[in-house]
């Protein structure tokens, strides 16, 4: 129990922080957005980068991983296919859901559990780099020409082959993978850079989602340009946030970012109860089955792949949907629901599968 204690604490702490501070409105109206962004487009790409480069590019080669990137699979597909067909979710929409019933906290919490759980964080860091490599990308693809108003077929096979340069955590998984490929090392400026700047990326997106918790200064859900209206799916509407920014090509054009924060409804509640339930329950039982009955791995790989499994909801699905201008309140609600969730299920799979039972 120590050990999930000192996993969870800082990400409630953090969260906690970010909540008072935008109780408070001490950073400002656009706090969440500039941080958000700043994490998206800076922080994290560093931190991947780094990550990734110093990566065994066999890694994955593993049957411990199988069973993980099956249970990943499988929910990850199902979150989407219950979102678009009971919930009416579009594209984008629906990966954000995807993405929040089967993309672990791998970093901030994986890592403190698998060293007090595990002994080490060896397959915690395999489950870093899949994520990134493969789950991200699909998600980020999803999300890119879901985004994109069904514009002509041309265009968006053009976007969906230019999306790794336009993609800064694409562009840093891919830059991460050509110099760990070549064997080449990078400058110790270059690196150390990366690290000081990727050792932000967690604990801003952490206060990001303290922001986004309280919606705004005072705790004023969405203050925008226009009052509350309802929605199909029982979801009421508080508000919409306007941010604008200029890009340097296309004559100047400007493009404007809408970011729509909900109140969860009865309809909203139940869409997050059932990504919360996949995450925490499903994911960690199907990876069990795959890992035990079906390949026969040894115990101690068994509940590496269930622990790992059962952490929450990583606070990316957040970001990502804030960055694309989508609801946030899914993503929001599963990150914290989840978090609470998953003391119990990680407790529980440590007390089944561990070494003492």
């Amino acid at each position: 129990m120590h050990a999930l204690l000192s996993g969870f604490a800082p990400i409630w702490i953090l969260t906690g922080i970010g909540y008072a501070a935008g109780r408070g409105g001490l950073l400002g109206e656009q706090a969440e957005s500039v941080l958000g962004r700043f994490v998206f487009h800076v922080a994290m790409p560093a931190a991947l980068f780094t990550m990734v480069s110093g990566s065994r590019p066999g890694a994955f080669a593993h049957p411990s991983m199988v069973a993980f990137a099956a249970g990943t699979a499988l929910v990850s597909a199902l979150g989407y296919a219950v979102s678009r067909r009971f919930f009416g979710r579009e594209r984008a929409a629906a990966a954000v859901s995807g993405m929040a019933s089967g993309y672990v906290n791998s970093a901030n919490l994986g890592i403190p559990v698998a060293v007090h759980v595990l002994g080490d964080a060896s397959f915690v860091a395999q489950v870093i780099l899949f994520q990134v490599l493969f789950v991200s990308p699909v998600v980020l693809t999803l999300l890119d020409s879901g985004t994109q108003g069904g514009g002509a077929a041309t265009g968006g096979l053009r976007r969906m082959l230019t999306m790794p340069v336009r993609n800064p955590v694409i562009l840093a998984s891919l830059l991460g993978v050509a110099v760990s490929a070549a064997g080449w090392q990078p400058p110790a400026v270059v690196t150390h850079s990366c690290d000081v700047l990727g050792a932000a990326a967690v604990p801003t997106a952490l206060i990001t989602l303290g922001l986004s918790l309280c919606g705004g200064p005072g705790g004023r859900k969405g203050r925008a340009a226009g009052d509350g209206t309802e929605r199909a799916g029982g979801r009421r509407e508080a508000g919409v946030a306007v941010t604008g920014r200029t890009e340097a090509g296309g004559g100047g054009r400007t493009e404007v970012a809408v970011t729509v924060r909900t109140e969860v409804g009865a309809a909203g509640r139940t869409e997050v109860g059932v990504a919360v339930a996949l995450k925490t329950v499903v994911q960690p039982l199907v990876a069990f089955l795959v890992a035990g009955p079906l390949l026969g791995l040894p115990d101690h790989q068994v509940l590496a792949v269930v622990l790992c499994s059962a952490l929450p909801t990583a606070q990316n699905a957040y970001l990502y949907a804030r960055e694309y201008g989508l609801d946030t309140g899914l993503a929001r609600h599963c990150v914290v629901a989840s978090t609470v969730v998953s003391m119990g299920t990680l407790s529980f799979g440590t007390w089944v599968l561990g070494p003492s039972r």
